[in-house]
């Protein structure tokens, strides 16, 4: 199985994924804090007893340029 799963990676050049210098990673911890806001204002957006799809069609507004997916995730730029 961790044959596969290694393969798998390498097709998919996640192995091969260069480091990143300082710049990158001070940008790639923006990006974490600015989801980081957008995903808790969703947590208090359900914790107010909001419906599930006001939250997310919320979430979905506020992720806009920001993340990726039905649910707002990261995507590294390399």
């Amino acid at each position: 199985m961790r044959k596969i799963l290694f393969v798998a990676m390498l097709a998919c050049g996640t192995a091969s994924a260069q480091p990143h210098g300082d710049r990158e990673r001070q940008e790639d911890a923006k990006r974490h804090r600015a989801l980081a806001l957008v995903h808790g204002a969703a947590a208090k957006c359900l914790e107010s007893g909001k419906t599930e799809k006001d939250c997310l069609d919320k979430l979905r507004q506020d992720c806009k340029g920001l993340g990726i997916g039905k649910y707002c995730g990261l995507k590294h730029r390399h």
